[in-house]
């Protein structure tokens, strides 16, 4: 069974690795090692088995005071299906509510899956942090094929 838990230094390189398979499908945007090293306190990963391999990451960002951002979930091809990506999102959400966060929103490909959780639609112009502070840096930009979700907490 799978060890959810935040991620270490040591991970950085199977997260990176992770990402950039699906950044190289264009499902995600890709991270550069320095943006994980940066950020390494904001993700999480599913851990399996005794020699620790990664199957899957995903991290919370803050946003702003009260919004919370949820980025880079991937989980690896060989355990989709199995629950990891629910239990990340879990995880995520469960620190926003710790944190005090109102609202959590993700820019995704996979309408449906944030919908479980309760994910409505909304249009990213409501997202105007976002698009000032990443969005207008995004090679996509302002051609963006990503759907805004947001969750009230």
């Amino acid at each position: 069974m799978p060890t959810i838990r935040k991620a270490r230094i040591k991970d950085v390189k199977s997260i990176h690795k992770i990402l950039s398979h699906y950044a190289n499908q264009a499902l995600l945007l890709p991270r550069s090692l320095y943006e994980l090293y940066d950020h390494l306190r904001d993700f999480y990963v599913a851990e399996e088995g005794e020699d620790g391999m990664l199957m899957g990451t995903c991290t919370l960002c803050i946003s702003w005071e009260d919004l919370g951002e949820m980025r880079s979930l991937a989980v690896v091809e060989e355990a989709q299906g199995r629950g990891l990506g629910s239990k990340l999102v879990e995880a995520c959400l469960a620190e926003a509510v710790q944190l005090g966060l109102s609202r959590v929103f993700v820019l995704t490909m996979t309408r449906e899956f944030f919908a479980r959780f309760g994910f409505r639609e909304i249009e990213k112009s409501q997202l105007p942090h976002k698009i000032w502070a990443d969005c207008i840096y995004c090679p996509k930009f302002p051609d963006c094929d990503e759907i805004a979700m947001i969750l009230e907490l």
